[in-house]
């Protein structure tokens, strides 16, 4: 497994059709979600690529402060069906958070989390704010990661 993280703008054309390929294959066919995925915000933001024999596994998108919310974000967080049962998400999510910290020098991070998978989020110190809220027609929360 090796890690890329870049910017929009040095994607190549190859890496945005896995990228889109993958949030598509999970948030909306799988999910059965049809929802507009393309918010603008990629281009604002970096994405963390989990290859493996030139195959995207898992992917997120780092998002500086003050683009979705006042504290840096993570978003868009998959892993692929094929690489799911092998501690891919877990892997995907620590190293999305060291790459937050390396990127915008801070370990604070807000998320909005579908709420199946709060216990998850748990586990790398994000705590639940406010209620739950329907967000494409799926229970999501706030949490927000602000270690001591």
């Amino acid at each position: 497994m090796s890690w890329i993280l870049k910017p929009f703008d040095k994607l190549t054309p190859a890496e945005l059709y896995g990228i889109l390929q993958l949030r598509n294959e999970v948030f909306i066919v799988e999910q059965n979600c049809p929802y507009q995925d393309m918010d603008n915000k990629d281009l604002h933001s970096w994405h963390l690529m989990g290859m493996q024999n030139d195959k995207l596994l898992a992917y997120s998108r780092l998002l500086a402060p003050g683009i979705s919310y006042s504290e840096s974000s993570i978003g868009r967080v998959v892993s692929s069906p094929s690489a799911r049962k092998t501690g891919m998400g877990k892997k995907l999510m620590q190293e999305s958070i060291n790459q937050i910290r390396n990127l915008f020098h801070t370990d604070t991070i807000r998320i909005g989390a579908q709420l199946y998978l709060k216990n998850f989020y748990e586990s790398f110190e994000f705590i639940q704010l406010g209620d739950v809220y329907l967000e494409d027609n799926i229970p999501h929360i706030i949490m927000l990661r602000k270690p001591k």
